[in-house]
């Protein structure tokens, strides 16, 4: 019978954990310079590429961008950094 040295029991079970932390979160963001129907269209293709995220949802009306993602992948500062960088500097909606 073979025995696992601790130290890789539990370098096992620290791998597992973070993991397991990693949670899928959702921001609504507010975004700005949205002037025309065609603008939420830009604000979507930017933020789908960002890793982790899998689901945006753009308002032209509200302004704003709903955003589902992987924590443990990205964070809302990549998700403004992506429409900032498109043009529309965004922010999480207080």
């Amino acid at each position: 019978m073979n025995k696992l040295p601790i130290s890789t029991v539990f370098a096992l079970g620290l791998s597992a954990s973070s993991t397991a932390l990693a949670a899928e979160k959702t921001v609504t963001l507010a975004v700005q310079n949205m002037y025309c129907a065609a603008c939420p269209h830009t604000v979507k293709a930017s933020l789908e590429p960002v890793p982790g995220v899998t689901k945006v949802a753009v308002s032209y009306k509200d302004k704003t961008a709903i955003v589902t993602f992987d924590d443990a992948r990205t964070g809302v500062n990549a998700l403004t950094t992506a429409t900032t960088n498109a043009g529309y500097p965004s922010a999480p909606k207080g």
